[in-house]
C-alpha cells in the first residue's frame, strides 16, 4: 500500500525527542509524496513542521492502533519498531503495573523496586502445567516452559537470565529455582529443593555487595544445574561460578560496600562464639569503611548473619567449620588495618606490636614476625643466586592487598565446592536445567578489565541468541512450508575475533604479561600498531595513548589500559604464600592444597635454568585466559541446552517504584538485544493468525456471498481484494503469515468499516425519530391553536372585567404594604438596639468571670506543682527502700533456695498442707462474717451521723437566715413607718377592687374547673394508653435483643465449630498422610536393607532414621494437638450446654413458683409464710450451704492435689527441656521455683475453673431430670387409673395384655420413686451415688420386660394353637412349613476375617455392586458379622473384624484413590457403617428413629462409641480423597470450558497475538463447552446417588465442587489479560447461568454452591459495568464485597478492550477505588485457595433396611458366611 494510505490525516507518528527518547504525533492533514515537512500536532495542543530528508525520504515510524497497545507479546505490534516496544512496555509497567513483557522467545522483566505478591505459591501452583501463551508474562511461565521441555523432549534446558546491575537478576534466578523446587518433588527424604534453595543465602552473602545501582549486587557470575531424575524430581544440583569481583575485598567507591558477610560479621560481634575474632563496627575497618555506607535500608545485618548460618547448616556445613570460615574473614578484616610504615623511597616497615597484625596472625595460625618481614620485602631469583629486596611501602600495601584478595577469592572457590558437594547426589542425574545469571552489558565513566570481560561474554552470549532467534524464524517457516528468505542480521563474530583470536587482544594482554618489562603503556602502544588499522571494530581515543575503543553490539566502549596487565596476572607474593601454607589451621591449608606450583612474582618464571619451561607457563593461567576457557565452557553447555532468555531492564537509577525513564530504558532495550529481536522478526513475518482467527476478526469486511465453508479459501480471496501487494503476506499450511504494518492496515479497514456502518445505523434511526417526533408534533400544534384561540377570546374578556377590580386591589394592597414595612423596621430597631445591649453586658460579664478564673488557675497550678515536687521526692525515697530491700530479700531468697532444694523439705513443706489450707479456709470465712458484721455496723453508725450532721446543717442554715432578716428589718424601719400611712390609703382602695374581682373570678373559676376536669380525663386515658404502649415496646426491645443476641451467639458458635472442624479435619488428614508416608518409608527402608545388606550406605540410612524420628515426633506432636483441640472443644460444648441449661432451670423455677402461687387444686401449696412454706424453705436454705461447704472443701482438697501433680509435670518438663535447650545456671537459680510455682498455681486455677463448670453442669442435669421424673409420675399415675379401669372390661386375652403392661408400668414407678424420694430430701447431694445404680436397675428391668413379652408371644401362640386344634379335630389338617425368622446376623469362624474382607472390599468391583445390589451392601455384610461377634461376648472378633475393616478399606484408597467410582462407592459404605454403629448402638438418641424390630438388633454387650469416631475420621479422610479426585478431573476442563470456549464463534471478537499463540486446552480433541463441565458434574452426581451416600455428603461435595470451579477460573481471569474484558464478562454470566440452572434442575439450590460461585459472578460483573465516575466506583465497592481490594484492582488494571469502541480503565479512576477500599480490613492475597476444603460434617442418617431381610449375592463368594 502506498505512503499516502498510511500517512493520512488522524494518523499518528513518532517523533525522535531528547528527554523523552519518542515523543506522540498526530497528522494534521494528508501527506502526498514529494512533501518536505510534515504537519503534526503534538499531545499537548502545540504544532509542529517535521522536515523530511529528500534524499532519504524516510518517514517516522507510525503508531499502532489502541488495541494492540499492552500486548504481552512485544511480537504481537503490528508495527515493530524502537519507538512501539517502549511505549508498549511503558503503558504495562505505570499504567497497568506488568512488570513482565514478552518479546517473541525472551522474557523482558523490569524491576519495580516494591514487593509484589505475584510469587506466592498459589501464582505457582496456577502457572503449574499450563502453556507459555496461556497465561500472562512471568517468570514462572518461562520456568514451566523450561521443565515442560526438559520432560517432554528429553533434552536438557538453560534459562539465560541477564541485564546491568540492579535490573533484578538474581531475584529472577532466584525464583525460577523456587519453580523448579516447588513443582518437582524430589526422590527421597533429603529436601534437595531445600538445600538447593538455601545456596541463595550463602552465595549472597559472600558474593553479593551495594553498588551505587544495586543495594544486592551479584558481584560475579552463576550457571546452576539442577538436576533431575527419570521422574523429573531434584535430585541435585551443581553450581558454576565466573569472574568474582575481587577488588571489592580492599576498595569500594563512595557510597558503595564490600561483601555482605564483612557487615553480617560486624554485626554480630557481640555473639560469644565471635568474641575470639576481635571484631568490632564496620566503620572501625579499612576494607568496610572506604564507601562510607555501611548500612542498607531496610536491612538488618544481624538477621542475615542468622538467615547464612541456617543455610549452612542446611547444607551439611558443620558449626566448627563455619566457624574457621568466619575466622578468616576476619583474619581478612584485620589484615586490612595493618599499617604499613614509610622509611625511604625503597624501604618500609610494619611494627611488631601491631595489634591487627597480631590477631591476624592469631587467626590464622603463622608467625607474626615472619608474615610482617614477607609483607615489606620480596624474594628475586636469579641463576645463580636468590635476593631478599625491600619493597617501597606502596608495594607493600599492593602486597597486602593482593593477599587479601587472593585469600577471599580462595575461600569462596572453597565454599563453592563444598555447596556443589553437599548438592551432589548419589543417584544417576537424567537431565538437568541451567539458571545463568550474568552480569550485562556495562559501561561507566572509566571501565576497566572487569568490564571488558563481562562485555566479552555477553558478546559471546548475543550471538547465541541472534543465531537461536534466526533458528527458530527459520523453523517455523519450514513448519508452515512458505517460501522464505535469509534474513540479514548483525553479526558480532568480527568483534569477537578481536577479543579472542590469534593476535587479539586477550592475546597481545598474555603475551604482554609474559614479558619481564611490560607495562600498560607497552601493550597500548601494540594494540595501536596490531589492530587499529587492521579491525573497523577496534579505535583509538583522540586524546589519550592508554585507552583503546571497542566498538560492541551495543555500544562503544572506551577501556583505560591501567592496570590491565596486573589484574590479568592476579600476582601474589610467593613468600607470603608460603607462610601460610605452613599454619597451624586445617581450614586454611586446604584452601592452598590444590596449589601445586606456587604463585610467584613474574620474576619467578625465569628461575632455574635460565628461561621459563613450557609446562611452567602452562600450569600459570592468567585471569583471562581462564576466563577464556571458563567462557567457551559455558557456551558448549548452553549450545548443548534448549536456551530460554530473561532481559532484566533497570527502569531508573533512583530505585522508585513503578518509574520508568525512557532514556535508560532504551539503553538496556539496545544492549540486551531486544531490539535486535524486533528487527529480526520485523524483517520476515511478524504477524501471524490462523484461518479461523482471522476469519472471525475480518469477517466485516467481506460479503455474505463471498463467505466459503472453506475458511482457508475464503481468506485468500479476502487478501487479495483488500492487499494488491502479494509480498505483504504469505499463505501457510495454518496461519497467514503478515509483514510489518499490515494487522494496523487491515485493523483500520475495519475500523473505518465499522465506523461507517455506525454512522449509517445512526443516519437512519436519527430521521425516522426526527419524522416521527415532526408528525406528532404538527397534530398537537393544530390542536393546540384550537384550543388556544378560544381560550384567549374568553380570557380577554375576563381581563377587561379584572382591570378595574385590580386597580383597586393594588391601592388597598400598597397602603397594607407601605404599614407592614413600616412595623417591620420599627420593630427590628427595637431588637437590635436589645441584643447590643445584651452583647455589652455579656461581655463585661465573661471579663469579670475571666479575671477570677485566671485567679483560681494560677492558684491550683502553684498547688499542683508543688504536689508533684513531693511525689517526685516520695518515689526516689521509695525507690531506694525498695532497692535495699529487694537485696536483703534476694540474700534471704538464696538461703531459702538451698534449703529448698532437698526433696525433705518439699515432704515437711507438705505435711499438714491440707489441715492448714482447712484452717486457713475456716479462718478465711470468719473473718468474711466479722467483715460483714463490721461492715453492717460501720454503715449504721454513718447514716447516724449523717442524719445527725444534716439536722445541725440545717438549723445552722436557719438562724443565719433569721440574722439576716433582723438586719434587715432594722435598716428598713424608719421608712416603713413613712410608707405605713400611705399604703393604709391604698389598702381600703384595693379592698373595693379586690371584691369586683373575687366576685368575677368565681364565675371564671367555675367554668375552667369544668374544663380542667374534662382534660384531665381525657389526660389520664392517654397517658394509660401511653404506658401500655411503652411496656410493650419495652417488652419487644427486650425480646429482639434478645434475638439479636441469641442469633448473633449462634452464629459466632457456628463459626467457631466450623473452623474447629475444618482444623480438626486439616490435622487429621496430615496426621493420616504422616502415618502412610511413616509406613512407606519403614517398607522401604526394610527393602533396602533386605537388597543392600552387604553396601549400606551409612549416611543415607542414619538420614532415614534421623527423617524417621522427626516424622515420629511430628506425629507425637499432632496427636497432642488433637488432643488439646478436641478437649477445647468438648469444654466450649459443656460450657454452651450449661448456659443454656442454667436459662431453661432459670425458667422452670420461675414456672414452679408461679403454679405453686397460683394452683387451686384440692391439695392447695402450703402459702408463704405458713408453717410448712417455712419449713421448706429452712430445708432448702441449709442443703444450699452444706452444699457450698461441701464444694469448698472438694476445692480445696482438688486445688492441693492438682498443684502437686503441676510440680511434679512441670519439674519433668524442665528436665526435658534441659535435655532439649542448653542449661541456664542463672536462670535456674534465679527463676526456676518461681516459674515452677507461677505454672502451677495457673494450671490449678485453670483445672478448678474447669471443676466448677462441670459440677454447675452436674447439678443443672440432676434437677432438671429430677422435674422431668416428677411430670411423667403424674403422668403414669393417671394413666395407670384409666388402664385398671379399662381392664375390667377388657377379655381375656387383652387382660393378660393390659396386666403385662399394669406390670411394666409398675416396675417404672419403682425404678422412679427413688428419683422422686431422693429429689424431695434436702441431702440430695447423694443422688450422684445412686444415678449409677438406678441406671443398672432400669437396664436389668428392661431386660426382664423383654423376655416378659417373648415368653407372653409364645404363650399366647401355643394357646391359640391349642384352641385351634381342639376346635378343629374333625376337620382335616393342613400342615405348612413356618418360615424361618432370621435375626440379621451372619455367622463367621475365627480366622475368616481375612477372606471376608479380600472378597467383599479388596476384590469388590464398585460398578456392578451399585447397579445390582442395595446400596451400602458391604456395610450392613459387615455389621451383620459385628452383631454376631457381639452375640457371642468375643471382644477379640469385634476389634480384629472392625481393625481389619479399617485396614482394608485404608488399602482400597491408597491403591485405587484416583478412581472416583471407588472412593465414591467406599466413602458411602464407610458412612453407612458408622449410621449402623450409632443405629444399633441401643443410645435413646439414635434408636427413637428405629423400628420395634431394628431396637431389638442393638449390640447387647459392647460399646462402640471409640470406633464411631475413629470410622468418622476415616469418612473425612475418604471425602478429602474424594474432593481431591473430583479436582484432578475437573481442572483441565474448567479453564477452558468457563474463559476459553466462545459460545458463538467470532461474536465475542479476539486480538492478533505474538509468536507465542495460545494453546489449546485439550489438543486432538473437541473443544471443551460448558456441557461437558456439566456432563461430568451430573455423572459425579448419579454416581454418588447410586452408591447410597447421605444427602448431606452429597451437598457438602457439590459445593466443594462450585468452589473449585469458582477458585481456579478467577485465578485464571486475574493472570490473563486478555481475557479481561467486557465480552469475557458475558460469556462468564452464561456459564454461571448454565452452572446455576443445574443446581436447580437437581434440587440443590439450598447447599451453598450459588454462594461459592459470588467471587466469580461479581467478577464478571466488575468487567461489565461501567468504570468513569466516582458514582460508579462506589457502585463497584458496593457490589464487590466477595471480592478482596487485590482482586479487584487486579481486575481493573488488566481490563483490556477488544473493539475500538470500549475504553481502558484509567488510573485516576483505579485510584478512587483504592481510596475508597483501603478501609476494607481483609486479606491481602491476589488468589483464591484453590487447595481449601470445607470442613465437612457426617449427619446422623438412619437405615430402613431390616437386617434380618439382607441376603448375601453368590456372586460375592461368602458362602462361608451363615444367616442365623
Amino acid at each position: 500500500m502506498a505512503a499516502s494510505e498510511l500517512y493520512s490525516k488522524y494518523a499518528r507518528v513518532w517523533l525522535p525527542d531528547a528527554e523523552e527518547v519518542w515523543k506522540s504525533a498526530e497528522l494534521i492533514k494528508d501527506y502526498t509524496p514529494g512533501d518536505l515537512t510534515l504537519s503534526l500536532q503534538l499531545e499537548d495542543g502545540t504544532t509542529v513542521e517535521h522536515k523530511i530528508d529528500p534524499r532519504t525520504n524516510n518517514l517516522p515510524p507510525l503508531r499502532n492502533p489502541n488495541i494492540l497497545v499492552g500486548e504481552n507479546d512485544l511480537t504481537a505490534l503490528s508495527y515493530l519498531h524502537e519507538p512501539a516496544v517502549l511505549h508498549n512496555l511503558r503503558v504495562r509497567f505505570i499504567d497497568s503495573k506488568l512488570i513482565y513483557t514478552y518479546c517473541g522467545i525472551v522474557l523482558v522483566a523490569i524491576n519495580p523496586y516494591e514487593s509484589l505478591p505475584i510469587y506466592d505459591t498459589d501464582i505457582i501452583n496456577a502457572y503449574s502445567g499450563q502453556n507459555m501463551g496461556d497465561m500472562d508474562p512471568h517468570i514462572f511461565a518461562v520456568a514451566e516452559e523450561a521443565y515442560k521441555q526438559m520432560a517432554r523432549n528429553e533434552r536438557n534446558q538453560s534459562i539465560i537470565v541477564s541485564g546491568e546491575s540492579g535490573a533484578g537478576k538474581t531475584v529472577s534466578a532466584k525464583y525460577a529455582m523456587r519453580y523448579f523446587a516447588t513443582v518437582s518433588c524430589s526422590s527421597g527424604e533429603s529436601n534437595v529443593e531445600e538445600r538447593v534453595l538455601a545456596s541463595s543465602p550463602i552465595m549472597e552473602a559472600i558474593g553479593n555487595a551495594k553498588t551505587t545501582r544495586n543495594d544486592n549486587s551479584s558481584r560475579f557470575g552463576k550457571y546452576i544445574a539442577i538436576g533431575f531424575d527419570k521422574k523429573h524430581c531434584i535430585i541435585g544440583a551443581d553450581m558454576r561460578t565466573y569472574l568474582l569481583e575481587k577488588s571489592r575485598v580492599v576498595y569500594q567507591a563512595h557510597g558503595e560496600r564490600n561483601y555482605h558477610i564483612f557487615y553480617q560479621l560486624c554485626a554480630s560481634s557481640h555473639l560469644p562464639e565471635f568474641k575470639a575474632f576481635k571484631l568490632g563496627c564496620a566503620d572501625d575497618f579499612h576494607c568496610t569503611n572506604q564507601g562510607q555506607s555501611p548500612v542498607i535500608d531496610g536491612v538488618d545485618d544481624a538477621k542475615e548473619m542468622c538467615n547464612t548460618r541456617r543455610a549452612f547448616s542446611l547444607l551439611g556445613i558443620g558449626e566448627s567449620d563455619q566457624m574457621e570460615i568466619y575466622q578468616i574473614l576476619s583474619a581478612i578484616l584485620h589484615l586490612s588495618n595493618v599499617e604499613v610504615k614509610d622509611h625511604s623511597a625503597d624501604r618500609c616497615s610494619i611494627s611488631p606490636d601491631n595489634s591487627h597484625l597480631i590477631v591476624f596472625c592469631e587467626l590464622m595460625g603463622v608467625p607474626c614476625e615472619e608474615m610482617a618481614h614477607w609483607l615489606c620485602h620480596k624474594k628475586l631469583k636469579t641463576t645463580t643466586e636468590t635476593y631478599v629486596k625491600s619493597v617501597s611501602k606502596m608495594n607493600a600495601v599492593y602486597g597486602r592487598d593482593a593477599l587479601a584478595k587472593h585469600i577471599y577469592a580462595r575461600l569462596f572457590s572453597w565454599i563453592v565446592g563444598r555447596i556443589n558437594h553437599a548438592l551432589k547426589s548419589a543417584v544417576k542425574q537424567h537431565s538437568f536445567i541451567g539458571v545463568l545469571d550474568i552480569y550485562g552489558f556495562e559501561t561507566f565513566d572509566v571501565n576497566s578489565f572487569e568490564q571488558f570481560c563481562i562485555n566479552y561474554a555477553n558478546e559471546k552470549l548475543q550471538q547465541q541468541f541472534n543465531l537461536h532467534v534466526f533458528k527458530l524464524e527459520q523453523e517455523e517457516y519450514m513448519k508452515e512450508e512458505i517460501p522464505w528468505t535469509l534474513i540479514d542480521f548483525y553479526d558480532n563474530q568480527p568483534c569477537i575475533n578481536l577479543i579472542e583470536a590469534k593476535l587479539g587482544i586477550l592475546d597481545l594482554l598474555d603475551e604482554e604479561c609474559k614479558m619481564p618489562k611490560g607495562s600498560d603503556d607497552t601493550w597500548a602502544q601494540k594494540l595501536y600498531n596490531t589492530l587499529l588499522k587492521q579491525n573497523a571494530h577496534f579505535d583509538k581515543p583522540r586524546l589519550s595513548n592508554r585507552a583503546f575503543i571497542i566498538h560492541h553490539f551495543a555500544d562503544k566502549v572506551e577501556y583505560q589500559c591501567e592496570g590491565f596487565l596486573e589484574k590479568n596476572k592476579d600476582t601474589v607474593n610467593e613468600e607470603q604464600i608460603n607462610v601460610l601454607k605452613h599454619s597451624k589451621f586445617d581450614l586454611l591449608l586446604k584452601l592452598f592444597e590444590d596449589d601445586e606450583k606456587p604463585t610467584g612474582s613474574p620474576s619467578k618464571r625465569s628461575s632455574g635454568t635460565g628461561r621459563a619451561g613450557p609446562s611452567q607457563r602452562d600450569n600459570k593461567k592468567t585471569v583471562g585466559l581462564q576466563f577464556r576457557q571458563s567462557l567457551h565452557l559455558l557456551m558448549d553447555t548452553l549450545n548443548a541446552t534448549t536456551p530460554h532468555y530473561v532481559r532484566c531492564i533497570k527502569p531508573n537509577d533512583d530505585k522508585a517504584p513503578f518509574t520508568l525513564d525512557p532514556v535508560r530504558a532504551v539503553q538496556q532495550l539496545r544492549a540486551c538485544g531486544i531490539l535486535e529481536t524486533i528487527r529480526i522478526s520485523a524483517a520476515g513475518f511478524p504477524s501471524r493468525w490462523t484461518y479461523q482467527e482471522f476469519f472471525s476478526r475480518y469477517r466485516v469486511l467481506m460479503k455474505q456471498k463471498d463467505a466459503l465453508p472453506d475458511r482457508k479459501q475464503t481468506c485468500k480471496n479476502l487478501l487479495e481484494k483488500l492487499i494488491k501487494d502479494q509480498e505483504k503476506y504469505q499463505f501457510g499450511k495454518n496461519k497467514i503469515f503478515f509483514r510489518a504494518g499490515q494487522v494496523a492496515y487491515l485493523e483500520k479497514l475495519r475500523s473505518d468499516k465499522l465506523r461507517m456502518a455506525c454512522v449509517r445505523i445512526q443516519k437512519t434511526i436519527r430521521c425516522w425519530l426526527a419524522r416521527k417526533k415532526y408528525l406528532r408534533m404538527k397534530e398537537s400544534a393544530i390542536t393546540i391553536q384550537k384550543h388556544v384561540r378560544g381560550h384567549q377570546a374568553r380570557r380577554y374578556v375576563e381581563f377587561m372585567r379584572q382591570t378595574r377590580a385590580a386597580v383597586i386591589i393594588q391601592r388597598n394592597v400598597r397602603m397594607w404594604a407601605r404599614r407592614r414595612r413600616y412595623q417591620q423596621q420599627r420593630s427590628a430597631a427595637l431588637t437590635i438596639q436589645c441584643f447590643w445591649r445584651a452583647y455589652l453586658a455579656r461581655k463585661q460579664y465573661y471579663k469579670l468571670m475571666y479575671e477570677q478564673k485566671a485567679v483560681v488557675i494560677q492558684r491550683w497550678v502553684k498547688g499542683w506543682l508543688v504536689k508533684r515536687h513531693y511525689r517526685r521526692i516520695l518515689a526516689a525515697v521509695i525507690l531506694l527502700q525498695s532497692c535495699v530491700r529487694r537485696m536483703r530479700a534476694r540474700k534471704e531468697l538464696k538461703k531459702l533456695k538451698v534449703d529448698a532444694r532437698s526433696v525433705e523439705h518439699f515432704k515437711k513443706l507438705n505435711v499438714g498442707m491440707e489441715n492448714k489450707i482447712m484452717q486457713l479456709q475456716h479462718k478465711l470465712i470468719e473473718q468474711h462474717k466479722e467483715n460483714r458484721e463490721l461492715s453492717e455496723k460501720l454503715s449504721s453508725v454513718e447514716k447516724t451521723q449523717n442524719t445527725d450532721r444534716d439536722r445541725q446543717s440545717k438549723e445552722i442554715e436557719n438562724l443565719r437566715r433569721s440574722e439576716q432578716e433582723a438586719r434587715a428589718k432594722a435598716e428598713t424601719l424608719p421608712s416603713l413607718l413613712e410608707q405605713l400611712s400611705f399604703l393604709q390609703h391604698e389598702l381600703e382602695q384595693t379592698r373595693r377592687e379586690k371584691e369586683d374581682l373575687e366576685e368575677h373570678t368565681k364565675a371564671y373559676k367555675e367554668q375552667t374547673q369544668q374544663v380542667v376536669d374534662e382534660l384531665n380525663m381525657k389526660n389520664t386515658s392517654l397517658n394509660n394508653n401511653i404506658d401500655e404502649l411503652n411496656k410493650q415496646i419495652v417488652e419487644q426491645a427486650q425480646q429482639l435483643t434478645e434475638i439479636k443476641t441469641n442469633v448473633d451467639n449462634t452464629k459466632q458458635l457456628e463459626k467457631d465449630l466450623t473452623e474447629e472442624r475444618s482444623r480438626y479435619q486439616t490435622l487429621l488428614s496430615e496426621h493420616l498422610h504422616l502415618e502412610e508416608r511413616h509406613r512407606d518409608l519403614k517398607e522401604e527402608m526394610d527393602l533396602n536393607i533386605d537388597e543392600t545388606q552387604t553396601t549400606v550406605d551409612l549416611p543415607i540410612l542414619l538420614k532415614l532414621q534421623r527423617r524417621v524420628k522427626e516424622l515420629e515426633q511430628d506425629k507425637q506432636s499432632l496427636l497432642q494437638q488433637l488432643d488439646k483441640r478436641e478437649e477445647a472443644q468438648q469444654e466450649k460444648a459443656k460450657r454452651h450446654e450449661l448456659e443454656s441449661e442454667n436459662k431453661k432451670l432459670k425458667q422452670d423455677l420461675n414456672e414452679l413458683r408461679k403454679s405453686l402461687t397460683t394452683e387451686s387444686t384440692d391439695l392447695m401449696p402450703p402459702a408463704p409464710g405458713s408453717m410448712p412454706y417455712d419449713v421448706l424453705m429452712e430445708q432448702l436454705t441449709s442443703s444450699n450451704e452444706e452444699l457450698e461447704m461441701r464444694k469448698e472443701e472438694v476445692l480445696l482438697l482438688r486445688s492441693h492435689m492438682v498443684r502437686q501433680e503441676a510440680l511434679k509435670h512441670r519439674i519433668v518438663v524442665t528436665v526435658e527441656c534441659a535435655h532439649m535447650k542448653p542449661f541456664n545456671p542463672f536462670l535456674s537459680k534465679q527463676y526456676g521455683e518461681l516459674w515452677l510455682a507461677y505454672e502451677g498455681l495457673k494450671e490449678t486455677n485453670r483445672l478448678l475453673e474447669c471443676q466448677m463448670q462441670e459440677q454447675d453442669r452436674v447439678h443443672s442435669d440432676k434437677c432438671r431430670t429430677l422435674v422431668e421424673e416428677v411430670k411423667k409420675l403424674k403422668g403414669e399415675k393417671e394413666q395407670q387409673q384409666k388402664l385398671l379401669a379399662q381392664s375390667l372390661l377388657l377379655p381375656e386375652d387383652a387382660r393378660i395384655e393390659a396386666s403385662l403392661n399394669h406390670e411394666i408400668t409398675r416396675l417404672t414407678k419403682e425404678n422412679l420413686v427413688g428419683l422422686l424420694t431422693v429429689s424431695l430430701d434436702p441431702q440430695h447431694i447423694s443422688l450422684i451415688h445412686i444415678l449409677p445404680e438406678l441406671m443398672e436397675q432400669g437396664e436389668k428391668q428392661d431386660k426382664t420386660i423383654r423376655k416378659l413379652k417373648k415368653q407372653l408371644k409364645l404363650y399366647m401362640k401355643k394357646r391359640k394353637s391349642s384352641v385351634s386344634v381342639t376346635n378343629a379335630s374333625v376337620r382335616a389338617v393342613n400342615i405348612t412349613r413356618k418360615e424361618k425368622e432370621y435375626r440379621g446376623m451372619l455367622e463367621y469362624r475365627e480366622g475368616d476375617e481375612s477372606w471376608l474382607l479380600k472378597n467383599l472390599v479388596t476384590d469388590l468391583k464398585p460398578r456392578g455392586v451399585a447397579v445390582s445390589f442395595t446400596p451400602g451392601l458391604p456395610a450392613y455384610i459387615i455389621f451383620m458379622c459385628l452383631r454376631y461377634a457381639d452375640n457371642v461376648n468375643d471382644d477379640q472378633r469385634v476389634s480384629s473384624l472392625l481393625n481389619a475393616t479399617i485396614s482394608s478399606i485404608k488399602g482400597v484408597i491408597k491403591r485405587r484413590g484416583n478412581d472416583f467410582e471407588v472412593v465414591s462407592f467406599w466413602l458411602a459404605n464407610t458412612c453407612r457403617i458408622l449410621h449402623c454403629l450409632k443405629q444399633y448402638s441401643g443410645d435413646e438418641v439414635f434408636m427413637m428413629h428405629n423400628t420395634p424390630k431394628q431396637n431389638e438388633h442393638c449390640l447387647a454387650n459392647f460399646e462402640l462409641s471409640e470406633y464411631q469416631q475413629v470410622f468418622g475420621d476415616l469418612a473425612i479422610q475418604i471425602y478429602r480423597q474424594l474432593i481431591k479426585c473430583m479436582e484432578d478431573i475437573l481442572q483441565p476442563l474448567i479453564v477452558a470450558s468457563m474463559l476459553e470456549h466462545e459460545t458463538i464463534q467470532g461474536v465475542l471478537g479476539s486480538k492478533p497475538t505474538g509468536l507465542r499463540k495460545k494453546s489449546p486446552s485439550i489438543t486432538g480433541e473437541e473443544a471443551v463447552t460448558v456441557e461437558v463441565l456439566l456432563q461430568r458434574l451430573s455423572l459425579f452426581h448419579s454416581t454418588m446417588s447410586q452408591h447410597g451416600l447421605d444427602a448431606d455428603l452429597i451437598k457438602q461435595a457439590v459445593k466443594q465442587q462450585f468452589y473449585i470451579i469458582c477458585a481456579v477460573t478467577l485465578n485464571h481471569l486475574l493472570l490473563r489479560k486478555e481475557m479481561c474484558s467486557w465480552s469475557k464478562g458475558l460469556q462468564i454470566r452464561y456459564n454461571v447461568w448454565q452452572l446455576e440452572e443445574w443446581l436447580t434442575e437437581r434440587e440443590l439450590t439450598d447447599c451453598g454452591a450459588k454462594e461459592a460461585l459470588e467471587p466469580l459472578i461479581q467478577a464478571a460483573q466488575l468487567l461489565q459495568i461501567k468504570k468513569k465516575t466516582e458514582a460508579d466506583a462506589r457502585a463497584i465497592c458496593t457490589m464487590s464485597t466477595a471480592l478482596t481490594t487485590s482482586q479487584i484492582l487486579k481486575v481493573l488494571t488488566l481490563y483490556t478492550p477488544v473493539i475500538e469502541f470500549e475504553e481502558r480503565v484509567t488510573t485516576g479512576f483505579i485510584e478512587t477505588i483504592k481510596n475508597l477500599l483501603k478501609d476494607r480490613g481483609e486479606s491481602a492475597a491476589l488468589m483464591m485457595d484453590t487447595k481449601k476444603i470445607f470442613s465437612v460434617t457426617v449427619p446422623f442418617t438412619p437405615s430402613s433396611v431390616a437386617l434380618e431381610t439382607i441376603q448375601i449375592p453368590a456372586s460375592l463368594k461368602l458362602s462361608f458366611l451363615t444367616r442365623i
